[in-house]
């Protein structure tokens, strides 16, 4: 898998494509456990050849499946409970503006690097959201001026819910917890959704997708502390949800892996063990 996985992927943009590519075929079962008719438009051709080219790329559909399932749950929880804001952070393709079923007065904010929103807005440029959106063209390590939007768009909001998915994998612990403070020190952030992997599933994606850091994008965050890292950093966990558990739940886990699931539920320190979930942070 490794000689095809670094023709596939070229750098980090291209799994945003592949990610879509899982969408689609969610879309395309006859009862989806969600709906995007816009992934495989986003997707494009150089998605297909990705997912073609990855031989066993199917093995890593069901973690994807199961993460846009609790984003999804999550985002429409906080919405109940008063979020008139969310902010997602390297939003890549993702669509949920558009596909999900969300109050008109809800303000919904991308923020992404400028190629990424410029190829999204032509792909989505005839498509109308379900909400006011904003799209924000911006390198997240540009610290300062992440700051500063984040202190204009608190200061909009009463309830604002972040959201990272797929971002923090690629970040080192010190950037981490230095956009984990950023972001508690906005007084309407009050919540933070993010995807969390072990040391040991860090460790398994790193030998399986190893062309991701010949592309420059390696990936680094796979804390041995689990949720409880981000304490210091101004937040701690509400609801965990594993990924294995979420993907029995729905009926997307591989057959192989079923008797795993069985095993209690662990949402500490997992060490070496394959682990990932899907987490939301309040703040302390």
């Amino acid at each position: 898998m490794a000689n095809r996985a670094e023709a596939a992927l070229r750098n980090i943009s291209d799994t945003a494509l592949w990610v879509a590519i899982y969408r689609a075929r969610e879309n395309d079962r006859v009862n989806p456990l969600f709906r995007d008719p816009f992934a495989r438009r986003l997707a494009g051709e150089r998605g297909e050849q990705i997912a073609r080219e990855l031989e066993q790329g199917q093995r890593y559909e069901w973690p994807y499946i199961a993460r846009t399932v609790r984003f999804d749950q999550i985002v429409n929880e906080q919405i109940k409970q008063g979020a008139d804001m969310v902010i997602n952070l390297a939003a890549g393709l993702d669509t949920r503006p558009y596909r999900m079923e969300l109050p008109a007065s809800l303000k919904w904010v991308e923020v992404d690097l400028p190629a990424m929103i410029d190829y999204k807005e032509a792909i989505l440029s005839g498509e109308q959201p379900r909400c006011s959106l904003e799209r924000v063209r911006l390198d997240l390590t540009n610290v300062a001026a992440r700051q500063e939007l984040f202190a204009r768009l608190s200061s909009v909001s009463r309830k604002a819910l972040i959201m990272t998915e797929g971002l923090l994998v690629y970040l080192t612990r010190d950037e981490v917890t230095a956009l984990g403070r950023d972001l508690a020190a906005q007084a309407s952030f009050h919540d933070w959704t993010i995807d969390l992997c072990s040391p040991g599933l860090l460790k398994l994606l790193q030998d399986n997708l190893g062309a991701l850091e010949k592309a420059g994008s390696p990936l680094k965050f796979g804390p041995e502390e689990g949720p409880d890292f981000f304490n210091g950093s101004g937040w701690k966990a509400a609801e965990v949800y594993s990924m294995l558990k979420t993907a029995a739940g729905i009926k997307r886990l591989p057959l192989g892996l079923r008797l795993l699931a069985l095993l209690p539920e662990s949402n500490g320190r997992q060490g070496s063990r394959p682990w990932g979930a899907v987490c939301r942070l309040t703040r302390m």
